[in-house]
């Protein structure tokens, strides 16, 4: 029996050996031991601390251009040395290649701890259970109460907000004011923007136009919202709503615009393309003014330094155009870190020296302490995105996005729309196709299609 005892003790010495042999070379990656139990996001913002003495590591995704990635992983190395216990697995690429990747770690419940995500996604995979509920992270003085309610999805958070974003106009103001055209303005309405572009026909040149055309769902949408007739897509996709009288209206309004020149012929629509040094409808002086996001009016500014000047999204009864942020960083569900992955996305917005570190590779800080701290260095690309955001902010509306299962309709739509712009159907013609595709395309999501 002594032998017995005394055997079983060596054999215990050994195990616990080899198990310090192997933690010492197994990378760091303990998902037992790192989270910092209590902590519901709150953190320490600006240090470290929190470590039970393991090692955790958090898995981490996102999408964006080579200056966004070489930021993010800084910011990374700022945090492991705030907090040695937390170490980082990242991964990158661009955009198509992010949302490609995605459901095949969602159908291999294989989700990064910490991803991020966007607007136009983000209601999909919470329905699909892929987010964690990040309502318990208290973001007080850091992002306004109201912008939070706006974001949340049934009443819960799914994604922290990193940047400010809005829908607006973009006009030419060095060309305006050239040929004598009053500058669009503050809080202009549907009707004003209308007449605004009649009056500008009279004093543009041959070939040169006050307007674009528009051919896409959401360019018709912030019409009908405008109006207070709420957004095509609803209930996730599963109701559709499609104002036949606003529709008519505003396409008609349209076709008479291209008659009349206010808009250029549906062959020069077709071949534009947005940020193009040529391509671009303004930047090739082709039209006067565009719809522009945060994002887009900094990228225009440097095709036409000096000229840009912005506006918000022509309003209605019930506002006009949105302004929110469209970009976030959500925690996976089935984390075994949640409380570590909730403080980090908590930081990455608090902190002052990930704030520098990250710079404007995802746009406009929504923290407003952190862009005072950029914005003294900023450019006159940067300082836009900011003028439209407050220029929009006051009547903006909430952003809706493509619901799940809707791809092929706004296809369909464009398709649609491109081919009254030709002449090949009228107006009335492809509301009855596209309504006729919304219902199928709705019934077939509240089935589960």
């Amino acid at each position: 029996m002594k032998q017995k005892r005394a055997w079983s003790k060596g054999l215990a010495l050994m195990l616990l050996a080899l198990a310090l042999v192997v933690t010492a070379c197994g990378g760091g990656k303990d998902k037992n031991s790192g989270s910092n139990t209590g902590s519901t996001g709150g953190g320490n913002a600006g240090g470290g601390g929190g470590s039970t003495g393991g090692t955790t590591e958090l898995s981490i995704m996102w999408w964006g251009p080579d200056a966004r990635h070489e930021a993010t992983l800084a910011a990374l190395d700022v945090y492991t040395k705030q907090n040695p216990n937390v170490t980082f697995k990242p991964e990158y690429m661009a955009w198509d290649a992010y949302w490609q990747k995605l459901p095949t770690l969602v159908a291999s419940k294989t989700v990064t701890d910490v991803l991020q995500m966007d607007a136009a996604y983000i209601q999909d995979y919470a329905a699909k259970g892929v987010l964690a509920d990040l309502s318990d992270v208290d973001l007080s003085g850091i992002v306004s109460g109201n912008v939070i309610e706006n974001l949340k999805i049934d009443g819960k958070l799914y994604g922290i907000p990193l940047s400010l974003n809005a829908q607006g106009y973009a006009y030419n103001k060095t060309k305006l004011e050239e040929y004598g055209i009053k500058l669009p303005w503050k809080n202009w309405t549907w009707e004003d923007y209308f007449n605004w572009a009649r009056e500008a026909r009279e004093k543009l040149p041959e070939g040169v136009y006050p307007i674009g055309d528009v051919s896409t769902w959401d360019g018709y949408q912030y019409y009908q919202t405008a109006m207070g007739k709420g957004p095509i897509m609803q209930d996730g996709g599963k109701k559709f709503n499609l104002d036949r009288d606003l529709f008519i209206e505003f396409f008609n309004t349209y076709a008479e615009f291209r008659k009349q020149g206010i808009v250029p012929p549906a062959e020069v629509s077709a071949a534009f393309l947005e940020n193009d040094p040529q391509a671009d409808p303004m930047a090739s002086g082709k039209v006067m003014t565009r719809g522009a996001t945060v994002g887009s009016v900094s990228a225009l500014e440097d095709l036409m330094p000096g000229d840009v000047a912005v506006v918000n999204m022509p309003v209605g009864p019930a506002g006009g155009g949105w302004a929110q942020s469209t970009i976030f960083l959500s925690v996976y569900a089935n984390t075994p870190d949640m409380d570590e992955a909730k403080k980090f996305v908590k930081w990455f917005i608090s902190d002052e020296e990930a704030g520098k570190t990250l710079g404007l590779t995802r746009g406009i800080p929504i923290n407003d302490a952190i862009y005072k701290i950029l914005e003294p260095e900023m450019q006159r690309r940067d300082i836009l995105g900011k003028e439209l955001y407050e220029v929009s902010v006051d009547k903006a509306l909430p952003f809706y996005g493509t619901a799940a299962g809707w791809t092929e309709w706004v296809d369909y739509f464009k398709a649609q729309m491109e081919a009254v712009q030709f002449g090949q159907q009228s107006v009335e013609q492809a509301y009855e196709n596209i309504a006729k595709l919304g219902e199928e395309t709705a019934a077939k999501v509240a089935a589960g299609g």
